[in-house]
């Protein structure tokens, strides 16, 4: 089932308290342990995107996606522009990693510097409801 992934920056020197101004919302598929679920991730992947908020910046928009090579075979990653590699993040064993509120995360931004984020909240999407 899809899941909405809000993460929120954590700790760090500039905002020792973490900041809800900076983060990403993750439309992804969890598996019952938390963990992304590649094999569900396969068959939704269009649906699977990613909105970077950054505080003074504009959103950015993107597709999770998960490509050959990393850890275990495969890394995940935001695509913001498929035509381009040097806008993609990469998340730090993000397939390791539970999405449970209260965990943390960290993802490489294009400049290079890792950040780490809190599990805000998660909950599942609504399903789409066909028209006839």
């Amino acid at each position: 089932m899809l899941q909405r992934i809000t993460l929120h920056l954590a700790r760090t020197h500039d905002f020792p308290d973490g900041s809800n101004q900076f983060g990403y919302e993750i439309t992804a598929p969890l598996d019952t342990d938390g963990r992304l679920d590649s094999i569900e991730w396969c068959s939704r992947r269009a649906q699977c995107r990613v909105r970077r908020f950054w505080r003074g910046e504009p959103d950015q928009r993107g597709l999770l996606v998960h490509p050959p090579g990393g850890a275990g075979g495969a890394t995940w990653m935001i695509d913001y522009d498929r035509d381009r590699a040097d806008d993609d993040e990469a998340g730090y064993r993000l397939g390791t990693h539970t999405f449970r509120v209260g965990d943390y995360v960290s993802i490489r931004d294009a400049d290079g510097d890792l950040n780490t984020f809190k599990v805000a909240d998660v909950r599942p999407v609504a399903p789409v409801m066909e028209r006839s």
